[in-house]
């Protein structure tokens, strides 16, 4: 199983690497600039390529680079949504730095221009920024619903998909808590939930998993994480999805509000859970 947390990229690759195997990690996630906004850190090639080297020898399981949250796609005043085009754009250039990793963006908040229109500006940046040549999979966070958000059910998640020329790069982030969040009941029909993501989307497009409890009840569309088993999901109903066959080989993200100390306990409980 491939398990890991957020992990600060304020002092590179290498320490990130570095951090995730003290925590007892074998993947990580980290967000590709300051997530409340703002510029990007330098990348350093040396530190890069270090890092790279030690990504092998540990054989990490993908990385989850995260976009920050106020990079809105689909935001109603024009100097934002071009703002959040500039950072897209220069986020998928700094991807390329490592190879084959994911990207992965919460889709935006349509902000009352309603979701249909919020749907097409996102696809709009999509077709216009993805290119044949980039190795990186870009993708789209189940979200739970919170105001105008888009991507707050599987089929808004399809839509953005369906209007999207270059579909081999895209892909879905399961987050538990959003999706629990969402009214999606991975409690008591883990297998439902899960038959209903193929019907819609396509499990072939489930890249990567955000795993989280829940401080909220079943269709609250509140979005608020919990520690694993100490939410309403639940550690029963967490060890039943961490071991369920569909997300076999999937990196799991911890975003749990943790200090370290908490992270590798979780990572420890979940990697038992998980063994054999």
């Amino acid at each position: 199983m491939f398990i890991g947390n957020h992990l600060s990229s304020s002092k590179g690759y290498l320490a990130m690497g570095k951090n995730a195997i003290a925590l007892g990690a074998n993947t990580f996630a980290f967000f590709t600039r300051n997530p409340r906004g703002g510029s990007a850190k330098e990348i350093d090639p040396k530190d890069v390529e270090q890092f790279l080297k030690l990504y092998e020898e540990e054989k990490f399981g993908k990385l989850v680079a995260h976009a920050p949250y106020t990079m809105n796609l689909c935001a109603e005043k024009e100097d934002t949504r071009r703002f959040a085009n500039e950072v897209f754009e220069d986020d998928l250039k700094r991807m390329e730095y490592t190879p084959g990793q994911y990207y992965n963006f919460h889709p935006g908040s349509h902000v009352g221009q309603g979701a249909e229109a919020g749907i097409e500006m996102i696809a709009d940046t999509l077709n216009r920024l993805l290119t044949p040549e980039q190795t990186t999979t870009v993708l789209l966070e189940t979200m739970a619903g919170k105001g105008s958000e888009v991507g707050r059910t599987f089929e808004e998640l399809r839509e953005i998909i369906d209007r999207v020329e270059l579909k081999d790069k895209l892909g879905v982030c399961f987050d538990t808590c959003h999706v629990w969040d969402g009214g999606y009941d991975i409690v008591n029909d883990p297998d439902g939930v899960f038959t209903e993501f193929d019907r819609v989307i396509g499990l072939d497009r489930l890249k990567a998993v955000h795993f989280n409890d829940s401080m909220n009840d079943l269709g609250a569309h509140k979005d608020r994480h919990a520690k694993i088993g100490e939410g309403k999901i639940g550690a029963e109903a967490l060890c039943r999805i961490a071991n369920h066959p569909v997300l076999a080989g999937k990196p799991f993200i911890l975003e749990t509000p943790n200090d370290d100390p908490g992270y590798a306990k979780e990572i420890a409980m979940i990697q038992e859970w998980t063994k054999g």
